[in-house]
């Protein structure tokens, strides 16, 4: 695991990495959770569709501490290798901008989780015989 900065590659310690974990745990338990609120109430197919906020959300936190980096700090050029809201500044501006595009790219690949997870919520469970 990196203990130190490299830009576009790392920007927070273990202690970060860890709440980030926590986050895809949460969002994959809210999913669980909605997908299973959906089914009992019977929900129409487009209901579904609300599925893929919470599994962008789960998506966000695992891929983040997966690349021990977290999008938000990128977007706003800082990191975090001590405890939990100890941000440091980046001044580097070439730095910054890589942060930035692996920023963007985790929230992108979120997005298209989240999103494919609510449109495969819409496949048909089984179909029935006449």
């Amino acid at each position: 695991m990196a203990d130190e900065y490299t830009a576009g590659v790392c920007n927070i310690g273990p202690a970060e990495t860890a709440r980030r974990q926590r986050v895809g745990q949460a969002g994959a338990a809210a999913t669980v959770g909605l997908a299973a609120l959906l089914a009992v109430a019977r929900a129409g197919r487009p209901w579904r569709l609300l599925l893929a906020f919470p599994a962008a959300m789960s998506a966000a936190g695992y891929l983040q501490a997966a690349h021990r980096f977290c999008a938000n700090f990128g977007w706003r050029g800082v990191f975090n290798f001590g405890g939990l809201g100890a941000v440091q500044s980046i001044e580097d501006e070439a730095a910054r901008a890589e942060d930035r595009r692996l920023a963007q790219r985790i929230a992108l690949q979120s997005m298209a989780i989240g999103l494919g997870v609510a449109l495969l919520s819409l496949w048909p469970a089984g179909r029935r015989r006449r």
